[in-house]
């Protein structure tokens, strides 16, 4: 099981730090990471990350301004996001990858940037 928590209402330019709290240490072996899904449009991933977090990866949109990380000793991935602009708008969802497939979804946590 995986819950998100963090998201919320924030001004243009400002900074959120999501979390995604896994209820099993499996989890720290997977790969974890941050979808996102816009009204009307499809679920894209936002970034993902290694089980040791030495890899990482992030959507062309989000570089330079969200980080990813994860505190496996604390069974928590993280998303700290920056700069966020009106378009980062969304519902985020955290997965985790076992193998070929994203198989765990968290409910997912709202967030809103105004403008």
């Amino acid at each position: 099981q995986l819950v998100e928590s963090g998201g919320g209402l924030v001004q243009v330019g400002g900074s959120l730090r999501l979390s995604c709290a896994a209820s099993e240490r499996t989890f720290n072996s997977y790969l974890m990471g941050w979808f996102r899904q816009a009204p009307g449009k499809e679920r894209e991933i936002v970034a993902h990350i290694s089980w040791s977090g030495g890899t990482t990866f992030y959507a062309d949109s989000v570089k330079g301004r969200f980080t990813i990380s994860r505190d496996n000793a604390k069974n928590t991935v993280y998303l700290q996001m920056n700069s966020l602009k009106p378009e980062d708008t969304g519902v985020y969802y955290c997965a985790g990858r076992p193998a070929a497939t994203w198989a765990y979804w968290g409910q997912g946590t709202q967030v809103t940037v105004s403008s």
